[in-house]
């Protein structure tokens, strides 16, 4: 696999760069800041997409790459497997999946998985490398091969790892002692004491016994439990039962009340019967008593007219006579005086006459008068009588209306109510004691005697709560105890399973282990034997690799010395060149190496060493090598090798 051309189009300080790379050796030359590795980390993102997690850093990746100025921030990758086959990957980098094309242009981006997280896999798909393995194993920086002299045995363990377990910073008897460890501190075995398992173990043998006591205060629970649900069973049938009692009595005094209420209306209306009587016979009395008045005043009034009539006939015969009189005087008498004066006797007795008629009939009048009050006296007193009887009756009426309807409405209206209870209590009540309720003759000894009997039975249910109560205390320590030892049981089986884990996990790293010396080992310490032979012209030869003594090298004369007599600078080739190796055996791909000021603290010699290393045996795979210095370029010069010179 190699890359072909990066385009970038905004990315931090770089904007519209195009980078062409050759198939073998590229060297990416540029001072210090001028973007070495943001190019590196340019390709990392487009095969593996950029971060917007900080991962512990001030800044994450997206926010440290975003470029300076403009909304743009977007590149293009362009690469070719092995097969030939090419691809050019489109990036948006504010988008977590890019546009991928083959050859044809075909966007074929679903083709591949996409991860929720990390989005498009297709680099992965491709290479079998996720962008950790990429930045441990492709990608190496001047971090990972600069170390100081006092730090070699740190190296030395790297390679030794490297080459058991083909992981630099993976132990196996490191891994192994963790685990023996984590095994000893978390679980225990049966020669320790103060350890989880045994603590557990000794804490459920302790729980166990102080369950076997207080059980039996279970089968007691049980027992009052059961008195109390009978009680509270027949508590609500009793009070069922009184109840209904009560609803019945209820109802009867209801009966009464409607009873009494005809009875009151019927003895209103007897009242009423008994004014009427006393009204008419008052109004009988008042019109025999005024027409006994009436008579009188009558009788008097005819009286009068009698008087006045004979009155009026003397009055009449006397002056007849007068005027006889009058006359007879007017013949013999001879004096005149005499004569007119007698002859005013008769307008005086005319006058007199009028003023006593008149006084008669003032009389009469008087007395009609008098007779029209009393009459209208009396017509008043009996229309009065007759209004009170009228509203009297009428009142009796409405009276006799309602009593016919209170009676009517009242049978139907009780057997209803009676009806209706029953039906309410039919579930509740036994059948037979609701017939024989309806047919109590004391209901109020009925419902005293159930009430006291419920008062007893409460008094009962008391009884059995205070008991429940003074060993409810044990038995909620039963159940704590049986809670503690769940979780104990728990625990204990937590401890197993991670026991038969752990146990599963040594077994699998011996497996793993032996796998890798068997298979990946001998061809790490062949790559080593090579390396330190080419690197120090023949004057070490092998290399061999075991748990008990490490890393030895063959000397000249065929005895073996520890790793740890050579050079800082001899180990330091040897990991590099070693981690290098280890490229052939990641992919099927032949990825590129990617070396970002990786020789920066080498010296001449080390460099022009590792420089003629690398164009020798890595000739059949793209090697990216970014420098500040020209030292890298003299060298390839001086040795005629073929590059690409890249300057940003």
């Amino acid at each position: 696999m190699k890359i072909n051309q990066l385009k970038i189009n905004s990315y931090r300080k770089k904007k519209n760069k195009e980078i062409n790379l050759d198939s073998k050796l590229n060297i990416i030359y540029g001072k210090n800041e001028a973007g070495k590795s943001t190019l590196l980390k340019f390709i990392i993102n487009s095969f593996y997409g950029i971060s917007k997690n900080k991962k512990g850093k001030a800044y994450s990746d997206f926010d440290k790459y975003k470029p300076w100025e403009g909304e743009e921030f977007s590149g293009k990758i362009i690469y070719e497997l092995d097969n030939k086959e090419k691809f050019e990957v489109f990036r948006d980098f504010k988008k977590k999946n890019p546009k991928i094309f083959n050859e044809n242009m075909e966007e074929i981006s679903k083709q591949f998985n996409i991860d929720k997280n990390k989005g498009n896999e297709f680099f992965q798909e491709q290479t079998k490398i996720d962008e950790e393995l990429f930045l441990s194993t492709i990608v190496v920086n001047q971090e990972e091969v600069i170390l100081e002299k006092q730090e070699q045995n740190i190296l030395i363990q790297k390679i030794a790892n490297l080459v058991g377990t083909g992981e630099d910073n993976v132990s196996y008897k490191k891994a192994l002692d963790r685990i023996n460890k984590k095994q000893s501190d978390e679980i225990g075995t049966g020669r320790t004491r103060e350890k989880p398992i045994n603590i557990i173990s000794q804490k459920i043998e302790d729980l166990e016994k102080e369950k076997l006591k207080l059980e039996k205060y279970e089968d007691l629970k049980y027992e009052i439990e059961e008195n109390k649900n009978k009680l509270i069973e027949e508590i609500s049938n009793l009070e069922n039962e009184n109840n209904y009692l009560k609803e019945i009595k209820i109802l009867n005094e209801n009966e009464k009340i409607e009873k009494e209420k005809i009875k009151i209306k019927e003895n209103l209306k007897k009242e009423n019967l008994e004014k009427i009587n006393l009204l008419k016979n008052e109004k009988n009395k008042i019109e025999n008593n005024n027409k006994n008045i009436l008579e009188n005043n009558l009788e008097k009034n005819k009286k009068i007219k009698n008087n006045k009539n004979k009155l009026n006939k003397k009055l009449i015969l006397i002056f007849i006579l007068l005027l006889i009189i009058n006359i007879l005087q007017f013949i013999f008498v001879k004096n005149n005086i005499f004569k007119y004066i007698f002859l005013l006797t008769v307008p005086t007795f005319l006058i007199f006459w009028i003023f006593l008629i008149k006084n008669k009939n003032k009389k009469i009048k008087n007395e009609e008068k008098k007779k029209k009050i009393i009459e209208e006296k009396i017509n008043i007193e009996i229309n009065n009588k007759n209004n009170q009887i009228n509203l009297l009756e009428k009142n009796n009426l409405e009276l006799e209306n309602e009593i016919n309807n209170l009676k009517n409405n009242f049978n139907l209206k009780i057997n209803l109510e009676k009806e209706k209870i029953k039906n309410n209590y039919l579930n509740k009540i036994e059948k037979n004691k609701i017939e024989e309720i309806n047919n109590l003759e004391n209901i109020n000894y009925k419902i005293e005697n159930l009430q006291k009997i419920i008062n007893d039975k409460k008094i009962k249910l008391h009884t059995l709560n205070l008991d429940k109560e003074n060993f409810e205390p044990k038995l909620n320590n039963l159940a704590k105890i049986e809670e503690e030892l769940v979780d104990n049981k728990e625990k204990m089986l937590t401890l197993k399973n991670l026991e038969k884990s752990i146990s599963y996990a040594k077994e699998v790293l011996n497996i793993a282990y032996e796998k890798m010396r068997n298979s990946v080992t001998p061809k790490f310490t062949q790559n080593l034997s090579n390396i330190i032979s080419e690197i120090t012209n023949g004057k070490y030869l092998n290399v061999k690799f075991n748990d008990e003594t490490g890393l030895m090298v063959e000397l000249e004369n065929g005895n073996y010395e520890s790793i740890s007599k050579l050079s800082i600078g001899t180990i330091d080739q040897m990991y590099l060149s070693l981690r290098l190796s280890m490229t052939k055996e990641l992919s099927d791909e032949k990825m590129p190496i990617i070396l970002d000021e990786a020789f920066a603290y080498y010296d001449t010699e080390r460099l022009n060493n590792i420089i003629k290393y690398l164009a020798k045996n890595y000739d059949d795979r793209q090697i990216i090598i970014f420098t500040c210095t020209s030292r890298e370029k003299e060298i390839l010069d001086n040795e005629n090798i073929t590059y690409n010179y890249i300057e940003l």
